[in-house]
């Protein structure tokens, strides 16, 4: 089965959460088709979470959508920021969205 589109998958993303009340934009914009997702996580305390996609040996076989591995938890944003402009000089097609979220359910799957 084949993926959504990265500007779709991001567009409902970014809908989904700001219907249920959060804040939620997209930070960079990248590849329409193709370009990975990073899910950049603020928690309103003074720390960030970093979401990445989870590498495909990792997922289960009936996976079809996007898989996330949390790659930083509550950390310094900092931290965060220079790990996504470390990324974004690698892969200049990367989405990066931003969401400002209490507690830890994303609304994605995660790997285990």
């Amino acid at each position: 089965m084949s993926l959504l589109r990265s500007d779709l998958w991001c567009g409902v993303f970014v809908r989904r959460h700001n219907d249920l009340g959060h804040m939620c934009v997209v930070s960079r914009r990248g590849d329409s088709i193709a370009g990975q997702v990073f899910i950049e996580v603020d928690h309103l305390d003074g720390t960030l979470s970093l979401y990445t996609p989870a590498p495909i040996a990792s997922r289960e076989n009936n996976a079809a959508g996007l898989v996330f591995q949390c790659r930083f938890h509550h950390a310094e944003p900092q931290k965060v920021r220079e790990r996504i402009a470390r990324e974004a000089e690698f892969d200049p097609d990367l989405w990066v969205l931003s969401l400002d979220l209490r507690g830890d359910d994303l609304g994605v799957d995660l790997v285990k």
